[in-house]
């Protein structure tokens, strides 16, 4: 439990049996799926989604990354931004250009970070915007992009709800390197 009384993320011995095979994957290595894990048909439901969203996207690694790392700006969600922070680098994403998602770059990292303000501030891409992306990206990967912006933002909300403490790994990587 956290000081308010609300609950932490699920320690292992703790693990709901009916979503036991989920805690050796993705469910089990992160402390926002370990917080989910308190409602185990929501972490089941999640699994698709979280699916497509993380390795399937028509957005490809990199696009995504920028997504998230702008959403995760916009939300406030600290958690989300150094998890963020750190898949992007694994991707070759240079701090410079991570930076660069706390205002608004150039190219097409400031295309898809418009996108996001887009989303959350008027909830829905303009006519104008949705058509230059179509013509950059592919309407695949805008609605991707949407469904991005829009899974993202549940997880802000539980992380930023429940105040989910930062996995360890990543909380010691920004801490050595920070942007």
């Amino acid at each position: 439990m956290t000081d308010a009384g609300t609950p932490g993320p699920i320690p292992d011995e703790m693990w709901p049996e009916e979503i036991g095979d989920l805690r050796t994957g993705f469910a089990g290595a992160l402390n926002v799926y370990r917080m989910m894990a308190h409602h185990p048909a929501l972490l089941r439901a999640w699994a698709p989604l979280r699916q497509h969203i993380v390795k399937d996207t028509a957005l490809g690694p990199e696009r995504s990354e920028i997504v998230i790392l702008r959403t995760g700006v916009r939300l406030g969600s600290s958690y989300e931004w150094a998890h963020h922070v750190a898949r992007a680098r694994a991707l070759g994403i240079a701090d410079d250009r991570i930076a660069a998602m706390l205002r608004m770059p150039e190219g097409e990292d400031g295309l898809l970070a418009r996108a996001v303000d887009a989303i959350l501030d008027e909830h829905r891409l303009p006519d104008a915007l949705e058509r230059e992306l179509a013509a950059t990206i592919g309407r695949e990967a805008v609605f991707d992009l949407i469904a991005t912006v829009g899974f993202y933002s549940v997880l802000g909300a539980i992380l930023m709800t429940y105040d989910v403490p930062l996995d360890a790994a990543i909380a010691s990587e920004l801490e050595a390197r920070p942007v």
